[in-house]
């Protein structure tokens, strides 16, 4: 007996949706079916970030900083940083030194926000992302963009140019399903039946006849992102020394 030869197996949008309408004990039949489910796919992603941190979703960046600039914009689509550092120098010469998170409290607190140096505390401004008219804003500010970016006030603001870089490790938001019936989840293949078990109790909720079915299958999706975020996860050895104390 001979096998495949592939390990390559995915479901495109059109065979997902459909997997989930016959858990549903029902058919993908119209336009209108097809839209509901992406548009409950979509909400489901925005879920699952709110779940915790999706591993293949985190990616690194950087951004060069200016000599007396505080904020920077980040990526649109940021949910949150994990990590950063403050990046001295280039090449061999490179250093990398921590830089601490504050909250908008402390950063509110701090007499001269103009002070210069060595960026040693981050506010992360976890802004919407959201679009409006260019001068659109409330306050009137930001008049020649519209979009309300993620971004991060540093302090004290950086003392020189080309110098220091803030790099950082962000988590982003899964991208959309797509309008395309070909088009394939921004997931790993282990979280695809976890993607078929929620969409399915997302749908149970709105299609004819689906709460008879929605306990059974909130149950089924619960398990299957158990299992699957369970998986998802640093596998890195971690080492807990205990602190010795002296009088």
């Amino acid at each position: 007996m001979t096998t495949s030869g592939t390990a390559t197996s995915n479901l495109d949008l059109n065979n997902l949706i459909e997997e989930a309408f016959e858990r549903c004990g029902a058919e993908l039949r119209s336009g209108y079916d097809l839209r509901t489910a992406r548009r409950s796919l979509n909400l489901m992603t925005i879920e699952w970030a709110n779940r915790g941190i999706n591993l293949w979703t985190i990616e690194q960046g950087s951004i060069p900083m200016i000599e007396g600039q505080i904020a920077y914009d980040l990526p649109v689509d940021t949910i949150d940083l994990l990590e950063h550092t403050i990046r001295t120098q280039t090449g061999v010469q490179q250093t990398d030194i921590n830089i601490t998170r504050i909250s908008v409290d402390t950063y509110a607190t701090i007499p001269n926000k103009n002070a210069q140096g060595r960026p040693i505390q981050v506010w992360i401004n976890r802004q919407s992302g959201a679009t409006y008219p260019v001068g659109g804003r409330p306050d009137g500010t930001d008049p020649t963009t519209g979009v309300d970016s993620p971004n991060i006030n540093v302090w004290p603001c950086p003392d020189q140019n080309s110098y220091y870089t803030f790099v950082y490790w962000r988590m982003r938001r899964i991208q959309d399903a797509g309008t395309g019936g070909v088009t394939t989840q921004d997931i790993p293949f282990r979280f695809l039946p976890c993607m078929v078990a929620g969409l399915a109790y997302y749908l149970s909720l709105k299609i004819p006849g689906g709460l008879e079915r929605s306990g059974m299958l909130k149950v089924m999706y619960d398990e299957q992102f158990q299992l699957a975020a369970d998986e998802d996860r640093e596998k890195a050895s971690l080492r807990i020394a205990p602190r010795q104390y002296f009088r």
